[in-house]
């Protein structure tokens, strides 16, 4: 039997948590439909799909905003989404490479702070109060 998609069934069934979809809406990434005088409103099922469009455009690093550009585009634009997806790749490798910076002063921290056999003083916390 097919059930109608209610909020909480949509939610269920995208895996995601009844507020997020209340969130997607206030936002505008969902639509919310009427709600009738009796019962609850019924979500159309392609729904599913969007939100689990958004959910994947998430884990590839988009952000709220830019999945909005991107709902927008849709199909058919795929040399606009393929240019996001590329400034999207592009900031996540200065990321990748700012990580890489800090992890290594941390190391550097780290190494400092086990050479020191003085335990008056912590050569990370200096380095941390002169910055």
């Amino acid at each position: 039997m097919n059930k109608a998609l209610t909020i909480g069934r949509l939610a269920q069934a995208a895996a995601v948590n009844i507020e997020t979809v209340r969130y997607y809406q206030r936002v505008g990434l969902i639509i919310e439909p009427a709600k009738p005088r009796e019962g609850y409103r019924i979500y159309p099922a392609e729904t599913i799909v969007r939100l689990g469009f958004i959910k994947h455009a998430k884990h590839l690093g988009f952000n709220l905003n830019e999945i909005a550009e991107l709902l927008q585009l849709g199909d058919g634009q795929c040399d606009d989404v393929r240019s996001r997806a590329e400034l999207k790749r592009k900031q996540i490798n200065q990321q990748i490479n700012d990580l890489r910076k800090l992890r290594s002063t941390l190391d550097m921290l780290i190494k400092s702070c086990k050479l020191e056999n003085d335990a008056s003083h912590c050569p990370i916390v200096e380095t941390l109060m002169a910055n």
